[in-house]
């Protein structure tokens, strides 16, 4: 079929597209509440192919647009919202000048003519930041399909391409853009009562079940790097509690990274005398930027929220005070968000062979098990969740502390506030292997079971509020 007859395919069944979504209002529902999830309200979105603006209109944008090739369901979408925009436009050849934190394509790229090209004009609509969301059909349904077409329960298509995932996320790599998160969602399509939605919330996410979900979805982001490394600032917040010993080696040891880096101390109510020790070093060292504070509140996570709220640069790092995480370790951190490679950047200690009491024997057994879990929770490959070294861009993490409520205040240590909400937000997470040292003073503040208690905890919140939703 050619464009020109697609365009008038379109056109003709523009009036009659409200029927069809109601028809498969259970359908179009289950889809909209999990886009609604990952596309936080009053974000700025553009979705190509958006039909009559239904869609649209359900994701709550503070900055809509909507294109469509067809003029007939632009007409019928700016009748239906017109607080919304509508432009007819191809997207085999973009004409926007603007760019958008989402791009939707819901069960549009089959319809293209020359995909590769059609996602590469994506790029125009696109700044480093912007996440791509594609929706398509498994090939399985294919039957199932048009066998709804024929009795009348759906709306009919034109001759389209049926693309496995796999091959979609190739052609995402061949135009410039990296598959962040790939999820199967949707395996009961029509309402069925009690069923539909244990079978859409729970079974649909487990292995090889999950492959026979009606919808393969693909979140992907530009391939390009944010900013010149040369003039990016970094802050590097150390959280210190009876930790006097290790403040001088750090701020002696912490390496200058792009063009300013700063040395936040932030202070925990220490009784070792930790808080006057961060004040003299940062005396007697005018050679380095060094600001110390004492958080408000208790824990780990308490004070790297402090931390970050007080740190003026463009790359925010955590940096353990025990150092069994080595200072010398950070520029690759650094190289890895600054190149582009990843949005969020988290230390592998389970990589590289330990010194024999580095970490107990417990703790690994657990940090394995949680490593796995929440691996399989996140969509992305994570070893080590618990490694205190954590690196992402502040605007960033901006962005995680404005959906903090989402999961709730569980978290006393920090990392996992932070992991599940840049799994939450498709950041790119890639982890950096790092040899983990014996600390040489003070103790380990990890109660093995009451923190696990806790770890154990959050694995159910990221079960419900990220997995099976």
């Amino acid at each position: 079929m050619t464009k020109e007859e697609r365009v008038r395919y379109f056109d003709s069944v523009a009036a009659e597209r409200k029927k069809w979504r109601r028809k498969g209002a259970f359908y179009h529902g289950e889809l909209e509440r999990y886009l609604r999830l990952v596309v936080p309200p009053g974000s700025s979105v553009i979705e190509i192919g958006c039909g009559t603006g239904e869609l649209l209109n359900a994701l709550r944008p503070v900055r809509g647009l909507g294109i469509d090739i067809s003029p007939g369901m632009v007409a019928e979408a700016r009748k239906n919202f017109p607080h919304l925009r509508f432009e007819t436009g191809d997207l085999e050849d973009l004409r926007i000048g603007e760019t958008f934190q989402y791009v939707i394509l819901v069960e549009t790229i089959g319809h293209v003519d020359d995909i590769q090209r059609a996602l590469r004009e994506l790029h125009k609509v696109c700044d480093p930041r912007t996440r791509v969301i594609l929706v398509s059909y498994n090939y399985l349904w294919e039957p199932v399909l048009k066998f709804g077409e024929a009795v009348g329960l759906r709306m009919k298509q034109p001759l389209q391409h049926w693309l496995p995932m796999t091959d979609m996320a190739n052609l995402l790599f061949l135009a410039d853009f990296e598959v962040v998160r790939r999820e199967s969602k949707i395996l009961a399509p029509v309402r069925v009562p009690c069923v539909s939605a244990f079978a859409n919330r729970v079974l649909a996410n487990l292995p090889l079940i999950s492959r026979l979900c009606l919808n393969g979805i693909l979140i992907a982001r530009p391939m390009t790097p944010r900013k010149d490394p040369g003039r990016i600032s970094t802050s590097v917040i150390v959280p210190c509690r009876n930790e006097k010993g290790n403040i001088a080696p750090a701020a002696a040891r912490i390496p200058a990274m792009g063009c300013r880096t700063e040395i936040l101390f932030v202070e925990g109510h220490s009784g070792d005398g930790t808080l006057e020790e961060c004040e003299r070093v940062r005396d007697a060292r005018p050679d380095r930027e060094i600001r110390v504070f004492r958080q408000p509140g208790e824990g780990k996570g308490d004070a790297v929220r402090e931390g970050f709220s007080r740190a003026t640069g463009d790359v925010l790092m955590i940096l353990d005070a025990d150092l069994t995480v080595p200072p010398e370790d950070l520029p690759k951190f650094f190289e890895a968000l600054s190149k582009g490679k990843g949005e969020f950047i988290n230390g592998s200690r389970l990589v590289y062979q330990m010194e024999d009491r580095a970490m107990r024997f417990l703790n690994l057994l657990g940090n394995k098990f949680f490593s796995m879990a929440f691996g399989y929770l996140l969509e992305q490959p994570i070893r080590d969740t618990l490694c205190g070294t954590k690196v992402l861009w502040r605007e960033d993490y901006e962005n995680i502390a404005a959906g903090r409520s989402y999961f709730g205040e569980l978290d006393p240590f920090g990392d996992f506030d932070l992991l599940f909400g840049a799994a939450r937000l498709n950041l790119k997470i890639v982890e950096i292997p790092v040899k983990y040292r014996e600390r040489t003073y003070g103790r380990t503040q990890i109660q093995r079971f009451r923190h696990g208690w806790l770890l154990l905890k959050m694995t159910f919140v990221a079960m419900r509020r990220i997995k099976f939703l």
